[in-house]
């Protein structure tokens, strides 16, 4: 059975406290979200007034030992940060699905792989954050999404775990999220639930917290 995390909270992915085991050979991190639909009044219904649709992008940051990203390859290209412009990390271990632009539907909006168990093993951690396409040009923040979450599910399809994550106006203003990491420990890897709001709709900006200078 998943176990649903807290802010700050830390388990094994490999073996959780209830004695399940999970196959670490290939771990899909699904996130979702929903956009909380604005209240118009009478003349808003009348004049259709329709909210504009976020785009929300999921990253992920390989880290080394220092807790840096090593490689930021061509422009960001062929590097160690998994993205919509860069789906595939070059050691075939990490990729992105694909980049939804609407959050519509249910489940997993956005997905990243990683093949943990045969991951190189100068990556020691890797790094979540969604960030606002465009959010703060559009007035898009997470104070406006609801029902968010980040998940991680072992090879075999069943959910390790799940933390859940939804707006309200401490994170108005916020345009990313760091939502989670997950980092080698004894011998596994360990899932900690963040939840670290930032301003900046670009992940860019994040991303500067981990290179060196």
């Amino acid at each position: 059975m998943a176990i649903n995390l807290v802010k700050g909270q830390t388990i094994d992915l490999r073996k959780n406290d209830g004695g399940a085991d999970f196959d670490l050979a290939t771990v899909t991190i699904g996130l979702g979200w929903d956009i909380r639909e604005k209240k118009s009044g009478f003349l808003g219904k009348l004049l259709g007034g329709k909210q504009e649709d976020f785009d929300l992008d999921a990253v992920a940051f390989l880290l080394d030992s220092n807790g840096k990203v090593a490689n930021l390859g061509d422009k960001l290209i062929g590097g160690d940060v998994v993205f919509y412009n860069s789906p595939k990390h070059p050691s075939g271990k990490a990729w992105s699905t694909g980049d939804n632009r609407t959050g519509a539907g249910d489940g997993d909006d956005e997905q990243l792989v990683f093949k943990l168990d045969t991951l190189d093993a100068r990556f020691d951690k890797i790094v979540f954050v969604v960030s606002i396409y465009q959010g703060r040009q559009k007035n898009q923040h997470f104070g406006l999404v609801e029902n968010a979450f980040i998940r991680a599910i072992d090879t075999r399809g069943k959910e390790i775990a799940r933390f859940n994550l939804s707006g309200d106006a401490t994170f108005n203003g916020m345009c990313s999220m760091v939502f989670a990491e997950v980092y080698r420990k004894d011998g596994s890897w360990k899932f900690r639930a963040l939840g670290t709001p930032h301003q900046a709709d670009s992940f860019v900006e994040i991303l500067k917290q981990y290179v060196n200078v």
